[in-house]
């Protein structure tokens, strides 16, 4: 597998990356696409692309590049006709146990509803943040865009989620 890295000691191998990433790219596009299988076919077309191209790397910065390959393949297959067709009140990641099961349970997925009902650029802004947990910073840098468009992208997603939520008498 002949992936290089900028700086020398690094991770330069393809299982090492795997290993390390899948669960991640994977975990992202699912919820971006709110669908497990087309989620497990972009981790693969990332990866499958990530050996083929073998593209020069610099150390640390790996996931982020992996990262962008899976929302660039997210946002081509979320614009594809398959979206048409997904169920977006389904359930879109697995629930756990909590008091009230069931209003917790309809309450996430009409947030996810609402998520997906966002624009793309907004839409990523929140998975990434808030259902990812990365920061303005990382997120930035894995969208090559400057920290003041992701916050400022998130605080116009936020607005937009309540005025979808209010709309739909979901929120007071």
């Amino acid at each position: 597998m002949g992936l290089r890295c900028n700086g020398g000691s690094g991770m330069t191998n393809f299982e090492e990356l795997y290993e390390k990433y899948a669960t991640d790219v994977l975990r992202v596009s699912y919820f971006y696409l709110g669908d497990r299988q087309r989620a497990e076919d972009v981790c693969q077309d990332v990866f499958v692309r990530l050996m083929t191209n073998a593209p020069e790397l610099e150390e640390g910065r790996e996931k982020a590049w992996l990262l962008k390959v899976a929302l660039n393949r997210c946002r081509d297959l979320w614009r594809g006709a398959w979206v048409k067709r997904v169920v977006l009140g389904s359930p879109v990641f697995e629930m756990i146990p909590a008091p009230d099961e069931h209003q917790r349970r309809d309450d996430e997925e009409a947030m996810m509803v609402a998520i997906h009902k966002l624009p793309a650029t907004f839409r990523e802004a929140i998975l990434l943040y808030y259902y990812q947990g990365y920061g303005i910073s990382e997120i930035a840098e894995m969208l090559d865009l400057p920290e003041g468009t992701i916050s400022s992208r998130l605080s116009r997603a936020r607005k937009k989620l309540e005025q979808i939520l209010t709309e739909g008498g979901l929120a007071s």
